[in-house]
């Protein structure tokens, strides 16, 4: 859909997660020309504001109130007034609220823009030295522990993955990685990012409980982690197969997730690459039989 001429634009502005001197020229530019700015908290933003002297009026959107309050919002943009959207730190609709307004945006035919500056993902990612072409950037994992176990089963992946973190939770999240991923993984753990206290350290995801026991003052403050790559393509061991292939043959009803995961607690071998072995082993099963030779009938 084509933007009337006579409608505002919508901006997409980014600013600092920390060290509020990471707001570039062009933010400080588009925050002071527009004629409203959408704030996640007005409170976080006008100390922002202030320090630059920015006098443009604020108004909330947060995840409380985006829908509703983004009906008001179009119909500005629709007069022709410019709005830019802000969240508390970052990048809005990365974990953040902005993404519903942007969206309703386009589907009105208004014209969003833009505005790139720091984002807490791409800052970790990039001090994380792991060899990133495809990445993956998740978020935050769920809450409970059930419902975390299970996002984590779809991250299986050969590349990095981020995650966001609250301190609260920090301890039982790198538990669950390490429970999930073993120990042929890395971890970096990226700690209050462009603050007066912060803290990157690279480690095996094995140690990464360890490290923050080590000092209380590790577990506060807000956590981007990197999940690096596999190191290493890992195949079950012959015992991990023989023991597999026992359990399916014992229990034909197990079912093969179920029967890898045994296995895999036996013997210590790789779960996924046993269960991979029982979905080959299932394959060749139900594979239909080749029609005899005609010398053999």
């Amino acid at each position: 859909m084509t933007a009337h001429l006579s409608t505002g634009s919508l901006f997409v502005v980014a600013t600092p997660i920390g060290n509020l001197g990471d707001l570039g020229a062009r933010a400080l530019e588009t925050l002071a020309r527009v004629d409203l700015i959408a704030c996640e908290d007005t409170r976080t933003s006008r100390t922002l504001l202030a320090r630059h002297t920015i006098s443009t009026r604020t108004v909330a959107l947060h995840q409380h109130n985006e829908r509703a309050a983004s009906a008001a919002l179009l119909a500005l943009l629709r007069t022709g007034k410019d709005i830019a959207i802000v969240t508390d730190a970052g990048t809005p609709g990365l974990s953040d609220p902005g993404a519903w307004l942007v969206a309703a945006a386009h589907a009105a035919g208004i014209r969003v823009v833009p505005v790139p500056g720091p984002s807490a993902a791409t800052a970790a990612l990039s001090a994380s030295g792991f060899v990133a072409g495809p990445w993956l950037f998740a978020g935050f994992l769920p809450a409970s522990a059930s419902a975390r176990r299970k996002a984590l089963d779809g991250f299986d992946l050969p590349w990095p993955i981020v995650f966001f973190e609250a301190p609260h939770r920090i301890r039982a999240t790198v538990d669950a990685l390490a429970a999930r991923f073993g120990d042929d993984r890395e971890l970096l753990i990226a700690r209050e990012l462009t603050k007066k206290f912060e803290e990157l350290v690279r480690l095996p995801l094995a140690e990464a409980g360890a490290w923050l026991d080590a000092d209380p003052h590790r577990s506060r403050g807000e956590f981007v982690l990197v999940l690096g790559p596999r190191t290493q393509t890992r195949e079950p061991d012959a015992e991990g197969r023989r023991v597999l292939d026992m359990l399916l043959d014992a229990l034909p009803t197990l079912a093969a997730r179920d029967a890898a995961k045994l296995a895999a607690r036996i013997t210590g071998a790789p779960r996924n690459a046993l269960y991979a072995h029982a979905l080959e082993r299932a394959g060749r099963r139900r594979a239909p039989r080749s029609a005899p030779d005609s010398d053999d009938a």
